[in-house]
């Protein structure tokens, strides 16, 4: 079946991961072909003869990807995120053709994992459909044990620094790409800026992070922990009711202001890549001055998540994958957004301020039946960005891409492989 199929893939994580993919999809006996929009997707593209770069405008594409897809006889495209703008037209193009599409995003269940999907993620995803009681009718019949998380893939500094030379090609050697915009509001010279910027922060920002952690977990007192997000992800800019993460931040602090009692804290955690291109941490000291509560809120700069949320009482959150391992914990869980793991009988429906004085716990046994079914369908074991990370993901995703079915299909037929033994190899 292999042999027939010929794969289109478009913009990608930063880094090498596409390059890979394409070069085991061939060995596998597909014909791939790699569009670039820029001189950093050309720079992570080893085969110069499969490379094909988008010189025009934002507006010329969508002609010229269907195009593409009658020159080339396409059967499947790749991509990484659905909704930017050069993707959202392509994915429009191959459903209105019956072409295949293949969908990366970060995990829904991350660190450890990975999101494949065909169609779209998110809140475009399949997930958004299922309810748990369907899950656990297809989880019935099943044989096997639920996954473990696996061994540490990598860190955030090889995310930053991949992104930073991303951006570096896009400054410094973008000259053949003169109509190429953007799909975020800043420059490329403004990202390259703060890519590097966060690089060259991070031992400051780490020993801050430190003593505020420290300083909250011997406090003493009850708090409630906010999951903040990066304000221009497609998961906050495209599935969210807010335009801002500050007018997020206000909606919280006044909640938290007219229902929590007096003696518990707010905590507000930062995303581990956020940047400062929003002024989040001064808003927050302002909000907090406003509503009369800014002794009892908190700030945290990126950093890992579960030394917080061991002793949080509740989170918070528009619809960070973070939230996932609240609820992990049995945690109370608040979402404002349209986010997968947004079911009923695992987040809470009440008022905020009634949230804060009082919240619900989640059903985890429903919760755990939930993750069992996304860790046998869309979540892959492996990362994006170190050597490791991504020899591991290589090893389950390209039979997941070239199968009949879909994964959620497939779990329901009884046809998908098992992932078990992928814990125990290096």
């Amino acid at each position: 079946m292999s042999e027939t199929r010929r794969f289109l893939f478009l913009q990608g994580p930063h880094g090498p991961f596409f390059d890979r993919l394409g070069a085991m999809l061939r060995a596998a006996g597909a014909e791939v072909w790699r569009v670039g929009f820029n001189r950093g997707d050309e720079a992570f593209w080893s085969d110069k003869q499969r490379y094909i770069p988008h010189l025009g405008t934002v507006e010329e594409w969508p002609a010229r990807f269907a195009a593409l897809c009658e020159e080339l006889a396409l059967t499947d495209i790749v991509l990484y995120g659905d909704t930017r703008p050069v993707h959202a037209a392509a994915v429009a193009e191959a459903r209105r053709r019956g072409i295949t599409v293949h969908v990366f995003e970060e995990g829904y269940l991350r660190p450890f994992w990975v999101t494949y999907e065909r169609g779209g993620s998110n809140g475009n995803s399949r997930l958004m459909g299922i309810s748990v009681p369907r899950m656990r009718e297809i989880l019935a019949d099943a044989d096997f044990d639920n996954l473990e998380a696996p061994a540490h893939w990598g860190d955030t500094r090889h995310h930053v620094f991949y992104g930073a030379l991303y951006h570096a090609f896009v400054l410094l050697a973008n000259r053949r790409y003169r109509n190429f915009r953007p799909h975020r509001e800043l420059t490329v010279r403004q990202e390259f800026r703060l890519y590097l910027r966060r690089l060259l922060l991070m031992p400051a920002q780490w020993l801050e992070r430190l003593v505020v952690t420290e300083r909250i977990k011997r406090g003493g007192f009850p708090y409630h922990l906010v999951l903040l997000q990066l304000a221009h992800d497609t998961s906050f800019r495209d599935h969210s009711p807010f335009s801002s993460m500050s007018e997020f931040a206000e909606q919280v602090i006044a909640g938290f202001a007219a229902g929590a009692p007096r003696h518990h804290h707010l905590v507000f955690k930062a995303h581990p890549l956020e940047d400062g291109r929003t002024p989040i941490h001064r808003d927050i000291r302002r909000l907090a001055r406003a509503h009369g509560v800014d002794g009892r809120v908190h700030f945290v700069r990126g950093g890992k998540l579960a030394r917080l949320l061991d002793h949080a009482r509740s989170a918070v959150t528009v619809n960070s994958t973070a939230a996932q391992q609240a609820l992990w914990r049995g945690l109370p869980l608040k979402v404002f957004g349209r986010a997968v793991y947004d079911k009923p009988e695992f987040v809470s429906t009440q008022p905020l301020p009634e949230f804060f004085r009082r919240p619900t716990r989640p059903d985890s046994r429903a919760y755990r039946d939930y993750r069992h079914y996304l860790l046998e369908t869309s979540q892959i074991p492996g990362g994006f960005y170190s050597a490791r990370g991504r020899r591991q993901l290589l090893r389950l995703v390209v039979d997941l891409m070239l199968a009949p079915e879909d994964p959620y299909d497939a779990l329901e037929r009884g046809t998908t492989a098992p992932r078990q033994q992928l814990r125990v190899i290096k």
